[in-house]
């Protein structure tokens, strides 16, 4: 079981419908089914019932539901206190020794907020190429 597929639970449960749940996840629909029909296989029970009308809780997956949307909502507050805390975009620049490509660097590191970006400029060597001899 991963939180990926309980959250494809609760959002099929809140949406009734396998295809609309797919449209709101921006997956594909028979990932989806796949997904679910892979935990319910896990858990030897069936968590909905599947008609052309859509997709209703089980009462095995009404209770499973309820142990799920708990469980999702302590990840979601675990991301929430610390998920972003690490996390930085990184932005990098390599470039050879020019003051008017340093000068550009830091004109564009001003307009992000460094609290959310990773900033690094490499100074790098001029490449050479070496003679080759001529036969």
């Amino acid at each position: 079981m991963t939180l990926q597929q309980l959250r494809y639970a609760i959002t099929i449960s809140e949406t009734g419908s396998f295809n609309k749940a797919a449209e709101v996840l921006y997956i594909a629909q028979p990932s989806l089914t796949s997904s679910m029909q892979e935990l319910e296989k896990e858990l030897g029970i069936t968590i909905f019932y599947r008609s052309g009308r859509g997709a209703t809780l089980t009462n095995d997956g009404a209770e499973f539901l309820s142990y799920a949307r708990q469980l999702y909502s302590q990840y979601e507050s675990l991301m929430e206190k610390y998920g972003n805390q690490s996390y930085k975009k990184k932005f990098g620049v390599s470039t050879q020794h020019y003051s008017f490509a340093v000068k550009a660097f830091v004109e564009l590191v001003k307009h992000y907020d460094s609290a959310k970006y990773e900033f690094a400029i490499r100074e790098t060597k001029p490449v050479t190429s070496s003679p080759t001899s001529a036969q």
